[in-house]
């Protein structure tokens, strides 16, 4: 769950999952966080929603270490 302050700058990160608050320091999270926004679609029940949320990658690591198939990762050649 992301807040950010009267100037949208982005002044917190909380993890929807642990309810751990993430660093953020002057408008950029200085840990590892993924941020999921999802707009369901007609197949679905939840048709016409869009979900957000924030998992803290303690958090993430835990719950794709229960998946069936494992996530697909890549290595990325290039960093910016």
């Amino acid at each position: 769950m992301k807040k950010y302050n009267k100037n949208g700058q982005l002044e917190a990160v909380i993890c929807n999952n642990c309810g751990k608050k993430l660093v953020v320091d002057k408008g950029i999270i200085r840990e590892g966080a993924v941020a999921f926004d999802h707009a369901w679609d007609y197949f679905s029940e939840k048709d016409g929603q869009v979900h957000h949320f924030d998992l803290c990658e303690e958090c993430y690591d835990a719950i794709t270490a229960e998946f069936k198939i494992p996530v697909d990762v890549e290595e990325q050649l290039e960093l910016l």
